[in-house]
């Protein structure tokens, strides 16, 4: 057998990592939560409006397609994301940014209360982020991963985190990437998702942020990544996620 043709078949487990696409990447949530519940849910959490979207849109399409509930939580509206705006123009164009890409995508969204640029830590930020995981009920959690250089992005995998832990781990957690390289550091996926028959779907709805300006960063960023995931499992485009497994000896608290 010629050395491509191995690296083909055997695809991930040449990398040291596991393959998960739909419907196996959600097989870890099948124990998690009442049987009798008839739909599971997705719950993906970006600091930003774009946030949910730009990490994990396709897998957003694929788990809407599969039959599942999805939300995008933003915890911030983007306040400080339009040049020449004010927080509260800023606010209300990218909510509505958010709330049409949100259409494209099939999911629901959901807006708190931080202030982009601003975000903070405390105790009232811990439970702000707490009881809106806890009001979703999700099977599965995407959100961004804590070595990043936006600021935004770390204090979001914070709160997750921690809301994870004091809800006792009810949900299974992934960690998505943001322009890997400019803003996610050392991110080296355990799972992927092929959404090369949904990427156009999930460019259209970052499209939708327009005040944006995706024609600067979408391609070179977030489509070169897409790319290179899917280079690595041998398919057009794809997501990668890095999956947080609990120890069992972790503490409770």
């Amino acid at each position: 057998m010629k050395r491509r043709e191995m690296l083909k078949k055997s695809g991930a487990a040449l990398l040291g990592v596991s393959l998960m696409g739909l419907p196996s990447f959600a097989q870890n949530a099948d124990n998690k939560k009442d049987k009798s519940r008839k739909r599971k849910k997705l719950l993906v959490i970006g600091a930003h409006p774009d946030d949910p979207e730009s990490n994990a849109g396709g897998t957003i399409v694929l788990m809407k397609r599969a039959g599942w509930d999805v939300t995008c939580l933003y915890m911030t509206k983007g306040e400080a994301g339009i040049q020449g705006k004010s927080h509260d123009e800023s606010a209300a164009i990218r909510v509505e940014e958010a709330k049409s890409a949100c259409k494209v995508l099939g999911a629901k969204p959901v807006f708190l209360t931080q202030i982009d640029g601003s975000s903070e830590i405390n105790k009232e930020r811990y439970a702000e982020m707490k009881e809106a995981i806890a009001k979703e009920n999700p099977d599965i959690v995407i959100t961004h991963w804590p070595i990043d250089s936006h600021a935004d992005h770390r204090v979001c995998a914070s709160l997750v985190y921690d809301a994870w832990r004091r809800l006792g781990y009810p949900f299974e957690l992934y960690y998505s990437e943001s322009m890997t390289g400019l803003q996610s550091q050392f991110f080296h996926p355990t799972d992927y998702v092929n959404i090369s028959e949904v990427a156009d779907i999930k460019r259209e709805s970052l499209y939708c942020h327009k005040s944006q300006l995706p024609d600067d960063w979408y391609d070179d960023w977030h489509g070169g990544m897409e790319k290179f995931r899917g280079r690595e499992i041998s398919c057009a485009a794809a997501e990668g996620f890095i999956h947080l497994n609990r120890a069992e000896n972790d503490i409770k608290f």
